[in-house]
């Protein structure tokens, strides 16, 4: 005889009184009304106004408070200094902006400092806007010997280990022999006393140096000018310049053996890297690269380089700067380059291989990577990780690769019979 089993869950009978009476409901309702009622007005009064909210970028801590106040878009912006270095003035002219110093100091305000990281707030372009001072400076990086490659690299004053990693591998001054090579990382100024305490133990590697701008993404041209500016004044000798930024991957060795050594006579109103060519503004508010009408009206940018890498002859470092003086800065700091460019009339010319210079992430093999200058996105520990590989595999890299297979089309496949270090996959995998 069959029988269906019971099962206790499913012959469970419910409870018997599922429903709220009235007088929950009439506790309820009011409670949560309240509720929602402190949510709104616990929110910022502009959010009812549907009005921008004022982007503060530091704290108030410090003696002086500036107030900037965006005549043309109706946004308020906040900021304060704290170092005597920072000097503030309101006579510093802004185009679209108003200045005020709220508060007064004992420090003097005469010696300014003439920029306050805001979108869509700039300096007038007849201005001489470039008047910050050096927290930090190395006039005598270039006085024993002219270099060959001087390296600036971008790099914010909080990546103490991205700056390491890259003297220990790619940035080592020492590194091809023969081949006076000097290093330069350009920083701004952090509020950060740790952060400051920190880089004065750092500055003993004699490679860092410092302006008193603050450190943003929005001041990235301001740490290119301070390069170029630092070149004219104490390097104008240098062969070549390379600028780049301290999440790169960069083959100096084949940069130099492949590319500039192979230029006799050193060309002169020389200009490289991952050419960008027929760019328009990007009007969209909210994206990173955003260009407003004020800023740039036109409707192209001239041809310029990628930012995470490129390469100029010595000889345009001193024009390059002059030029900068009577530019309007822009936050792009790659198309500011070539802006000042085209008032040289000198044009970018592309590398010996469209595939030098990359401002996106390759995929790591010892072959690929031997004949390439740059590569972008990389964290400290794989900078060494893919260092390290490429040192123990630069002799006859790419060996395994002529065992391709090549197929119709342009398709190719990997012989079966390569070898294990023809390739790392990933980080951790030992060749």
């Amino acid at each position: 005889m069959n029988r269906r089993r019971y099962h206790p869950v499913r012959y469970m009978k419910p409870p018997v009184n599922l429903q709220c009476s009235g007088c929950c409901t009439q506790v309820l309702l009011p409670l949560g009304l309240l509720f929602l009622f402190l949510i709104i007005t616990a929110l910022p009064p502009h959010w009812l106004t549907l009005e921008p909210h004022p982007k503060r970028i530091y704290r108030p801590h410090s003696d002086f408070d500036i107030y900037l106040q965006g005549l043309d878009t109706g946004r308020s912006y906040e900021a304060s200094i704290h170092s005597p270095t920072l000097n503030l003035s309101t006579n510093d002219s802004f185009e679209g902006a108003r200045v005020q110093l709220k508060k007064t100091s004992s420090v003097d305000s005469d010696n300014v400092l003439s920029r306050i990281e805001a979108p869509g707030l700039q300096p007038k372009p007849n201005e001489k806007n470039l008047n910050f001072v050096f927290i930090r400076d190395e006039p005598d990086k270039c006085r024993r010997q002219a270099p060959f490659l001087v390296l600036l690299v971008s790099s914010a004053p909080k990546q103490f280990e991205a700056r390491q990693a890259i003297r220990d591998t790619w940035g080592n001054e020492s590194l091809i022999p023969g081949v006076n090579i000097v290093r330069l990382f350009l920083l701004g100024f952090s509020p950060s006393e740790t952060i400051n305490q920190d880089l004065d133990k750092e500055s003993h590697f004699h490679d860092i140096i410092q302006q008193n701008f603050l450190d943003t993404y929005h001041n990235l041209t301001i740490k290119t000018v301070m390069g170029l500016q630092w070149l004219s004044r104490y390097c104008p000798t240098a062969r070549y310049v390379m600028k780049t930024d301290s999440d790169m991957f960069v083959n100096i060795e084949f940069l130099v053996q492949s590319i500039l050594r192979t230029q006799e006579p050193p060309r002169k109103n020389y200009f490289t890297g991952y050419l960008m060519r027929g760019y328009s503004p990007n009007r969209n508010p909210s994206s990173k690269w955003y260009m407003s009408r004020a800023l740039y009206p036109g409707d192209r940018y001239p041809t310029f380089c990628s930012g995470t890498g490129y390469i100029f002859s010595g000889d345009l470092s001193r024009p390059l700067y002059q030029a900068s003086l009577t530019i309007r800065i822009l936050h792009l700091e790659d198309v500011y380059v070539g802006l000042c460019l085209a008032k040289l009339h000198i044009s970018p010319v592309p590398p010996p291989n469209e595939f030098d210079f990359n401002h996106w992430h390759v995929s790591y093999s010892a072959c690929r990577y031997s004949k390439l200058v740059t590569s972008h996105q990389f964290r400290p520990g794989e900078i060494r990780l893919y260092w390290e590989h490429l040192q123990q595999n630069k002799v006859g890299a790419c060996r395994g690769a002529q065992r391709r297979t090549h197929y119709a089309h342009g398709k190719r496949k990997w012989n079966r019979n390569r070898k294990p270090n023809d390739s790392l996959d990933g980080l951790g995998k030992k060749p």
